[in-house]
């Protein structure tokens, strides 16, 4: 199974909720621990909660045009075909963009002359490794400056395959965008959560509906329940959005995840609540 934790904001508790997940289904089962993925690969800190030793290593990379103007012609047809407009051609003379490319190769299958080759262009980092509770982890880490975390997220779910009956946990970006879209691709359940603010709700609203457009199974969990009004907890009603955990405005919470403390360590009731939610999502899952 693929659960993939979002969040239509930043701050929600996504990465803390995705982390206590999976030390306690590891608690549950050493046998076979899940495989954690950070897709969160602009800002990645998931392991400041797993602790993993990370052992190897993969560059990112895209393949790009590479002009050999011996032999173009300044045409023009590889910055027609271009969806993204990343060759232009000014005065027969051909210019690449490479934060624009996606790598399609249209342009290197259009080129008449065959004036176009591919090189990669490295775009950041995969890393996996063993955290003390034998989950598997790996997490991207994106350059610095780099437009385009999709193509670093595909790589990533490639390169970390599951082992057979092995659990998948999915930590997505915040946000609704295309990242979080390929981070839920693929999900077998999306957990999405939110806290009881205006900005909580109006995100839970954008990401429900992303949701919804990807035809998978969604849960919420209410973080730093207290806080707000039951604005949240209506438009769940209302939508049909089963609440499958509520997390309290809590001090001790505060203060150890950001010391680096999954729920479990803080308090730790919450493996069994935890694991209690797992059996509840693989309820909904099979029930679908």
């Amino acid at each position: 199974m693929r659960i993939t934790v979002a969040s239509g904001k930043g701050g929600t508790g996504k990465t803390t909720v995705a982390t206590s997940l999976a030390i306690s289904l590891a608690l549950n089962n050493p046998a076979l621990p899940p495989l954690f993925l950070d897709c969160d690969v602009e800002a990645p800190n998931a392991h400041l909660f797993l602790k993993p030793a990370f052992k190897d290593k993969k560059d990112v990379s895209i393949l790009i045009p590479s002009i050999d103007e011996s032999k173009c012609t300044g045409c023009g047809r590889c910055a027609d075909v271009c969806e993204y407009h990343a060759i232009a051609v000014l005065n027969n003379k051909v210019l690449v963009f490479p934060q624009l490319c996606h790598g399609c190769g249209s342009c290197t299958l259009i080129c008449p002359t065959k004036a176009i080759r591919e090189v990669p262009n490295v775009m950041g980092v995969l890393e996996s490794g063993i955290t003390p509770l034998d989950i598997n982890f790996a997490h991207g880490i994106m350059n610095i400056g780099e437009p385009m975390a999709v193509p670093v997220i595909q790589q990533l779910k490639k390169w970390a395959a599951p082992q057979p009956g092995q659990v998948v946990i999915v930590d997505a970006p915040p946000g609704t965008s295309c990242p979080v879209v390929e981070s839920a691709r693929g999900a077998d359940f999306l957990l999405l959560v939110t806290e009881p603010t205006p900005f909580g709700l109006h995100d839970l609203k954008l990401a429900a509906q992303v949701a919804k457009e990807l035809g998978i199974p969604v849960g919420v969990i209410i973080n730093r329940e207290g806080i707000g009004n039951a604005s949240v907890e209506n438009f769940c009603e209302t939508q049909g959005l089963p609440i499958l955990m509520r997390i309290p405005y809590d001090l001790a919470i505060a203060k150890g995840t950001a010391q680096g403390q999954a729920l479990p360590e803080i308090y730790p009731k919450y493996t069994l609540l935890f694991q209690q939610l797992f059996a509840e999502i693989s309820r909904m899952v099979v029930h679908q």
